[in-house]
């Protein structure tokens, strides 16, 4: 009884003309879904650790401090004087790896840029002021000597 009723809703004209409409849209949607299946590349994903995206920034700090080092007008112009192009200073820069900016930031901050001389400076103060509080010595007259 099922297959009589079956047989009969798919001879209606209605029926055929579906049947014959989605025949050609079902094609379109399989070639389209194999399409986008055969030209889109597979994703890869991966974990990015702290350390990498840290490492990451650091090195873009650091980049950018040595440009800004760069960019001054006495480091220019010493460059210039040595006969050495600015803007080529800039793109080789550029063109270091990642551990090779690191070691030159790094060894521009061991390099002694006056800093050392107020350092001295400082300590040469403090010696003649501890001398001067003890009694040794007479050059500031702020100090009040111990009476002898």
């Amino acid at each position: 009884m099922l297959s009589f009723l079956y047989s009969t809703l798919l001879e209606t004209p209605i029926m055929q003309k579906l049947r014959r409409l989605a025949k050609p849209v079902s094609h379109l949607v399989a070639f389209g879904l194999l399409a986008l299946s055969l030209h889109l590349p597979a994703a890869h994903a991966g974990m990015v650790g702290t350390e990498t995206v840290i490492n990451a920034a650091q090195v873009q700090q650091d980049r950018e401090r040595l440009h800004q080092v760069l960019n001054r007008d006495e480091v220019k112009s010493q460059l210039i004087a040595r006969g050495v192009d600015p803007s080529q200073v800039q793109a080789r820069i550029d063109s270091l790896t990642d551990q090779e900016v690191q070691s030159l930031s790094g060894k521009i901050d061991k390099l002694p840029a006056g800093g050392d001389a107020l350092d001295l400076l400082v300590f040469i103060f403090i010696v003649l002021l501890i001398t001067d509080i003890l009694g040794f010595t007479n050059v500031f007259p702020f100090v009040k000597h111990p009476k002898r």
